[in-house]
């Protein structure tokens, strides 16, 4: 696969805007006070944080799993005159793959097209073509069981790819995973992002990880959970190997890292 030297997918239209979003549940708990965003097309976004900074409510926000207390989601990108906001637009990766236990991956990965009243004839190229995407090609037939947990989550990506999302939405994925395999899931999740042109937000406590994938990294601070600053990773893409051994990527996990620290020092400074 030839990738350009730079990520041409990033189109630079904006395609969501959180507006002062705010976020309070029934307990009274402030998860998100007054988070503004702006998410163009192409991006891939990190959200890094410590734990309970809201980080995970604002993809249910975005997936419409819940709903904004204050503020508003903006939706800019249209399709055929009207805000594209219908939700086989977005997909969800969830920490946990959540696959059907007796269903084989085959199965697993249509699902969403069949809850379309997709036929499996119908959706045989799409499917196959996201399975190849994630490197799962000869387990189609496997149930989960048979599988390892690097896979499991393959299938999850591949479940969340076959609508053609514009927007996926990736809660903390490859935490459970081992080093060598979280690299390489890493590796083919840039791939895919690259062959399939969408948009990706996707959730991390790494700085590491949150360095070599995106284009953007958004620093939380929590209570209440609040954006306290951007970091622009100018590296192109493809990112390969090196990149993780290199100079710069020294210089942007340590710059990251100070921006983390710094946003965990004002969160305890609140208490």
């Amino acid at each position: 696969m030839t990738v350009p030297a730079q990520a041409a997918s990033i189109t630079g239209d904006t395609q969501l805007v959180l507006r002062s979003v705010g976020k309070t549940f029934a307990n009274r708990t402030i998860a998100l006070s007054d988070v503004n965003l702006t998410v163009r097309q192409g991006d891939f976004i990190s959200l890094l944080g410590a734990s309970g900074c809201g980080k995970s409510t604002v993809l249910r926000l975005i997936a419409g799993l819940s709903s904004p207390t204050s503020g508003l989601l903006d939706w800019r990108i249209q399709q055929a005159g009207r805000p594209d906001t219908s939700k086989h637009e977005i997909g969800f990766v969830f920490q946990e793959p959540t696959l059907l236990p007796w269903a084989s991956v085959a199965d697993n990965v249509w699902l969403p097209l069949r809850l379309k009243g997709v036929s499996r004839r119908a959706a045989a190229e799409r499917e196959n073509a996201v399975l190849t995407g994630v490197g799962l090609c000869g387990f189609e037939q496997a149930v989960p069981r048979e599988l390892s947990g690097g896979m499991k989550m393959r299938v999850s990506i591949a479940r969340a790819m076959v609508a053609r999302p514009r927007l996926l939405l990736m809660d903390e994925p490859f935490a459970a995973l081992d080093e060598i395999t979280r690299f390489q899931l890493n590796n083919d999740l840039l791939q895919l992002w690259q062959q399939e042109n969408f948009t990706v937000i996707f959730v991390t406590h790494s700085v590491f990880e949150s360095v070599f994938l995106s284009n953007r990294i958004v620093v939380m601070a929590g209570r209440p959970g609040r954006i306290f600053g951007e970091i622009e990773i100018d590296e192109p893409y493809p990112r390969t190997e090196p990149f993780r051994t290199s100079a710069h990527y020294g210089q942007l996990t340590r710059k990251t890292s100070a921006m983390l620290a710094e946003a965990m020092g004002a969160e305890h400074g609140r208490h």
